[in-house]
């Protein structure tokens, strides 16, 4: 496992057009392809690695805007929130916050006004989204998305409607989220900020609520039913969602990735302050999750999980967001990327170009 943190050691040329530089909050990596995605987003930004470069540099060569694959459940302009990205089965898998958002008060507005934005609370569609897209191999490392594929693979989305899915609709009557269901993500309500797929299944990383200092993991299958994904059931018991609560120091799942038989969580702040961003280890989580017997509604671990390193933060910027391991091509056999949203100016030095840091040994 990495122990050195190299700042501002691996840059990306982005499309400044798109604010994605602004805003990073998923990455995920594949042959000589980098996916990113921004929050404020409805689309997935490929980048390709300069190979020409002295230090680690991506050139973003496309944007692909979600609407092409596949069937939002608001408008195309609306912004997804993705938080999220995987890479399994051939797929590229993305999720959105699933939370509501507040309106934030404004240094322009008088009291009335922000007070009335205070009391603002909505809900985009288009971030109650956990939807698969095929990849396809171009060549040279390259890879594309696609609607559908010559063997078969298509593009889909968790059934739902424009404000919730089945997987909400669920949590609406859970005994420890439900009432977090109807609270803005950034006021310790539920936001989903992390994917990870593990053996068949898939696990969302809860930014909130954390739970008298209990971080939560859901574990999901999913299975694709007349083109859409629907939730399907676990194991013989029928359940189709487990809660997994994990000690992270209070802190909020920001980021997800499986790495052999251990799972690393990036976990930061609940609500929006600058404090603690750490990475943690859970070790031997997938045996773990495999040994869950069936109908358990909640598992709690309170060995395995380890704090592995403590990244920097700045006052209101540098908030890291993003953790995906490195292909060993790129960077040596034990390499991770961490980008960060709202940067601070030394890490975006020009408009697009923007810079994320590197874990080694």
């Amino acid at each position: 496992m990495p122990k050195k943190l190299s700042v501002n050691a691996v840059s990306l040329a982005l499309d400044s057009a798109q604010l994605v530089h602004d805003n990073l909050s998923g990455a995920v990596a594949i042959g000589d392809t980098l996916w990113v995605a921004g929050d404020e987003a409805c689309g997935l930004d490929r980048l390709l690695r300069d190979r020409s470069a002295a230090h680690l540099h991506f050139v973003a060569d496309r944007h692909y805007p979600l609407a092409d694959y596949l069937p939002l459940p608001d408008s195309a302009d609306i912004e997804a929130d993705l938080e999220g990205l995987a890479v399994a089965d051939g797929y590229l898998w993305l999720v959105g916050s699933h939370g509501l958002k507040r309106k934030a008060p404004q240094p322009a507005r008088d009291a009335a006004a922000n007070l009335k934005r205070l009391a603002t609370v909505t809900h985009d569609g288009n971030r109650c989204l956990l939807a698969r897209i095929p990849l396809l191999e171009e060549g040279d490392g390259v890879y594309s998305l696609q609607k559908t594929t010559a063997d078969g693979r298509t593009a889909a989305t968790l059934k739902g409607k424009k404000k919730y899915n089945e997987l909400t609709a669920l949590l609406a009557e859970d005994t420890q989220l439900a009432p977090f269901m109807a609270i803005p993500g950034k006021d310790n309500g539920f936001d989903v900020e992390g994917l990870a797929a593990v053996d068949g299944k898939l696990l969302l990383g809860l930014r909130g609520p954390v739970l008298r200092g209990w971080s939560c993991l859901l574990e999901l299958r999913l299975e694709e039913r007349k083109g859409e994904l629907r939730l399907a059931p676990l194991d013989d018991s029928g359940q189709l969602y487990r809660k997994h609560f994990l000690p992270l120091a209070g802190l909020g799942v920001r980021d997800l990735h499986l790495d052999g038989d251990d799972l690393l969580l990036l976990a930061g702040p609940t609500m929006v302050l600058d404090g603690a961003v750490r990475v943690y280890r859970w070790v031997g989580a997938r045996a773990a999750l495999a040994g869950v017997t069936a109908g358990e509604g909640a598992a709690l671990w309170w060995e395995g999980v380890a704090e592995h390193m403590v990244l920097p933060h700045g006052k209101g910027t540098d908030r890291a967001e993003a953790l995906c391991r490195l292909p060993p091509h790129w960077a040596g056999p034990d390499a991770w990327l961490v980008l960060y949203d709202a940067p601070s100016a030394k890490r975006k030095p020009q408009p697009g170009l923007v810079y994320g840091d590197l874990m080694t040994r």
